[in-house]
């Protein structure tokens, strides 16, 4: 079975939630984990630092290094590029999961978060992946994974929130040209995204979410493992659902991933075409 041990993974907004599951599981294997966030002091309304999440990978088996980075600055991201392959000796994979929500309609989306969504979603993740490719084409089995939705131009997913809507499919746009562009050259470039919705910090900017009508960031680390650990040739351009990966993995068991196992209305998440919305979450 291939493992992710002595990979160098490259994860941003890696602090909480999915990032932090992300890094947890590379570290079960070994894999050496840099931590890429803004948060590095501990803030009471969001839990997790990029300390902390270092030395939780530390204790669950890997390596890790903290790196407070605002991926909106180009120098911030090539400097912590350079720090994570002087230390690991190059990177072989690239997640990028930093991401900024806001789920409001025109009239009621102030410039100053249109242009932060814009920013860090789709520029970040073409500058994270720039200043990374040069190290990612040396590497045997390079991987760009993306937390980004399948493309999708229906205007019910445009209409609520044009400005999120445009900034998070700029991430599925940068992957569709990332993966032509780099594919044929071993790059798995890649987006991976839930089927339902994840209970992180952002459920609270969803109206109408419970907890318990959600699965845990796990079940998405566990895809994205799944993923990453694929040879990189020839896999490249997919854009993948979690509980797809997994079943196809192998995984029956879903009932583990779920807040509330009990629970038999799961919550979709956004951006998922007719024909995936009719298709109920595994259980």
């Amino acid at each position: 079975m291939r493992t992710l041990s002595g990979k160098t993974i490259f994860i941003t907004g890696a602090s909480r939630g999915i990032g932090r599951a992300i890094a947890l599981r590379a570290a079960q294997d070994g894999a050496n984990v840099a931590i890429a966030a803004k948060s590095a002091v501990p803030n009471p309304k969001l839990p997790g630092t990029i300390h902390s999440v270092a030395a939780e990978v530390e204790a669950a088996g890997g390596k890790a290094l903290a790196l407070k980075c605002d991926i909106r600055e180009e120098d911030e991201v090539n400097a912590a590029v350079a720090a994570t392959v002087d230390l690991f000796g190059g990177i072989d994979i690239l997640v990028n999961n930093a991401s900024a929500i806001w789920l409001k309609g025109t009239l009621d989306t102030p410039m100053k978060r249109y242009d932060l969504m814009q920013q860090v979603n789709a520029r970040g993740s073409f500058l994270c992946a720039q200043a990374c490719l040069p190290h990612l084409l040396k590497a045997p089995d390079p991987h760009i994974l993306s937390l980004a939705p399948p493309l999708n131009l229906d205007p019910k997913w445009w209409a609520p929130h044009t400005a999120y809507t445009l900034a998070k499919m700029g991430m599925s746009f940068v992957t569709l040209g990332l993966a032509a562009e780099f594919g044929p050259q071993g790059v798995a470039v890649n987006a991976l995204w839930p089927r339902t919705v994840i209970a992180t910090d952002a459920v609270n900017m969803i109206p109408g979410v419970r907890l318990e009508m959600c699965r845990k960031p796990e079940i998405v680390a566990d895809a994205a493992h799944a993923v990453l650990v694929r040879p990189s040739d020839d896999f490249y351009g997919h854009f993948l659902i979690d509980d797809d990966v997994l079943f196809a993995a192998g995984v029956t068991d879903f009932a583990q991933y779920a807040v509330n196992p009990y629970c038999e209305h799961l919550i979709p998440d956004l951006f998922l075409t007719d024909s995936q919305l009719a298709k109920k979450p595994r259980s």
